[in-house]
């Protein structure tokens, strides 16, 4: 992937309302690929005391959104299919990593792992739909 578009994956994530919200940050990205972080913060706790899935979705949900957005289409998701293994330990910088397994003219399918500083967390397949739209902010710097 080019230096200039890797950098503008890296300034959208940044300044995405939701990624700031939970503090999720892009680490690298490549075609079909992308690596993000969030610290897992006490604010982030279900009824047990444990990490909310909405959270942990939250940080698959953005790794998919970029890694699947990558090619220069815009990629909107039509299914998620996450399995929980274990909860984080308290504190623990989480990181998502989305790989993708296969692309068709129209479709592409999505692996996701999630861990911790030492565990495997959640695992995550998903799927795509590619549109013909380019993505916005590729086409202005092209």
């Amino acid at each position: 992937m080019e230096k200039e578009k890797k950098r503008l994956y890296f300034q959208k994530v940044k300044e995405e309302p939701f990624a700031k919200l939970l503090n999720i940050r892009l680490k690298d990205v490549g075609e079909g690929y992308a690596l993000c972080e969030m610290g897992y913060t006490k604010e982030m706790d279900n009824i047990y005391g444990n990490a909310h899935g909405g959270a942990l979705f939250s940080l698959i949900d953005e790794a998919f959104e970029i890694s699947s957005n990558t090619h220069g289409n815009v990629a909107v998701g039509l299914n998620t299919n996450v399995t929980y293994m274990m909860p984080p330990r308290k504190d623990s910088v989480l990181t998502a990593e989305s790989r993708e397994i296969n692309r068709t003219r129209r479709t592409a399918s999505y692996y996701i792992t999630v861990r911790d500083e030492e565990h495997l967390i959640a695992v995550c397949q998903a799927l795509v739909y590619v549109k013909s739209e380019q993505i916005p902010f590729l086409k202005v710097s092209s």
